[in-house]
């Protein structure tokens, strides 16, 4: 191993909405700790500077989606990626943590010391891949949940007989020209209902959405106009707090009544359809799921874009299984075949957990899919060590930020008890379960790798900012299962 060349109190691993936000409420709430930043990439701000796709923009808003401690003042709340990214700058600028980021520092592996009572971290550094380490007493992963080298895409048939060009949304070529051309968008989500309208303002002939299934969408205006006139009339501070909350408390409201009453809201959810579309267009077929609202993620449109291009005859929606690709287009299992000039993969994610970092624990190799979580943010069996993991039903944002909250209260009840080490741990029994109980398919396909819940507190996963608010915010520090202890008298089961 090589020598030791730096040594923190915390590090934080990822520069995106995540680290950014730990290292801000670390320099407020824990300012005598030492931190540094390790992104693996040239730049900050994780998926809003990887993803270039066309029209790429948030499916939450910003009013969430953006810090609790700086407030969002652009008028659009349904902001685009260029947007997002200049606010994170922002934040990176006015609370000086451009020094404190180590760029294309990839992490590589990690191993915790009980005897030390410190991680030991391994690093592949810059294009050369120069081996380096450094060391931490606490390590907070914020990488997200996917893999940054690959996004997902099914095994089609007659993938390389295709002529034209196929592109994936993670990848997205700077010089790709889809001017006059004829445009098949493989996929329902979130990022399919973007690049349509996106690619026909861009100049394609046509495009055509083409799902194996169809997702919940609705339109909202792209504007608030409410949080937009009272930045007008109060600070925008106060602003952002009041529309924020209102925000929350609305997203909470929705989420809870498509539990309750899930065909209620399915029926007002298609009529909003319907009267996008009129009445003679076929919302069974092409807008109607196979499952309940919220099963899954709802789509956002933002005023009404890609209702629009449908309604202009620019766009279509094809409800269909691929067959094959062929040398023109896409032959579906129905005998069409959908002329292209350009196939967009919009299939998803690959998930992975902590960045794909080795976990060695005295020695022993820790899985993250053999963890249980621990309110949501400590894996069992990981001593000194937390991840950051958002709402699948609200934006990431609320989520993270309660995180870092929580971390901070632990490191400051560290110092005011003498200990130097948190650990979770399942000793006792817990009856372990999958993580997300969430139907996207990216969830679904990745279940092994996920670390597991348990049954109830504080082992259960909450998909509900109010209650993670109590639990993380203002919740007792000691619970059961959590453990503190000082250097010397260290015990870490596994």
């Amino acid at each position: 191993m090589n020598q030791v060349q730096q040594r923190v109190d915390v590090l934080i691993v990822g520069a995106g909405i995540s680290g950014i936000s730990a290292a801000v409420h670390l320099q407020q709430r824990c300012p005598s700790k030492s931190f540094a930043i390790l992104e693996r990439r040239p730049r900050i701000g994780g998926t809003w500077d990887l993803f270039r796709y066309p029209g790429v923009r948030s499916d939450s808003d910003m009013y969430t989606l953006g810090f609790r401690f700086k407030p969002w003042t652009k008028p659009k709340a349904i902001a685009d990626g260029p947007s997002i990214l200049e606010y994170l700058h922002e934040t990176v600028q006015e609370h000086h943590l451009i020094d404190k980021i180590q760029f294309e520092h990839q992490v590589t592996r990690a191993s915790w010391s009980s005897e030390t009572a410190r991680w030991t971290v391994e690093l592949s550094v810059g294009p050369a891949a120069v081996a380096s380490t450094i060391e931490c007493q606490f390590m907070f992963v914020c990488g997200g949940y996917y893999n940054y080298d690959e996004g997902y895409t099914p095994d089609f048939a007659g993938r390389t007989d295709f002529g034209g060009q196929i592109v994936h949304p993670q990848h997205w070529p700077s010089d790709l020209m889809s001017t006059g051309k004829q445009v098949v968008v493989i996929g329902s989500g979130a990022t399919a209902v973007t690049l349509v309208p996106a690619m026909v303002k861009d100049g394609a002939e046509h495009v055509t959405m083409l799902q194996r299934s169809p997702t919940y969408v609705v339109s909202r205006p792209a504007e608030d106009k409410v949080a937009n006139k009272l930045r007008e009339l109060i600070s925008p501070r106060v602003a952002y707090a009041i529309v924020r909350w209102r925000n929350v408390l609305l997203g909470s409201f929705f989420y809870n009544l498509t539990r309750k009453r899930p065909d209620k809201v399915k029926a007002k959810l298609l009529e909003g359809v319907r009267a996008e579309l009129g009445p003679d267009y076929d919302v069974a077929t092409h807008f109607t799921p196979r499952y309940n609202p919220w099963d899954q993620r709802l789509c956002l449109v933002p005023d009404s874009d890609l209702f629009n291009v449908i309604r202009n005859k620019q766009a279509s929606v094809v409800t269909a299984e691929i067959d094959c690709f062929t040398t023109t287009g896409v032959r579906l299992k129905t005998g069409e075949e959908l002329p292209a000039d350009i196939i967009v993969t919009a299939t998803g994610l690959n998930l992975q957990m902590l960045g794909g970092i080795d976990l060695i624990v005295d020695d022993k190799k820790v899985n993250p899919a053999d963890t249980v979580l621990h309110k949501g943010v400590l894996l069992s069996g990981l001593p000194n060590l937390a991840m950051w993991f958002g709402y699948v039903n609200a934006s990431w944002t609320l989520k993270a930020d309660l995180t870092s909250e929580y971390l901070c209260r632990i490191l400051a009840h560290l110092d005011a008890t003498g200990n130097q080490i948190f650990r979770a741990d399942t000793s006792t029994g817990v009856a372990a379960e999958n993580f997300v109980n969430f139907d996207a398919g990216y969830f679904q396909r990745s279940q092994h790798l996920l670390p597991k819940q348990g049954a109830g507190l504080p082992w259960r996963l909450h998909q509900n900012y109010l209650k993670d608010l109590r639990l993380l915010r203002h919740g007792p520090i000691e619970a059961e299962g959590l453990f503190f202890e000082r250097l010397g008298r260290v015990k870490v089961p596994l």
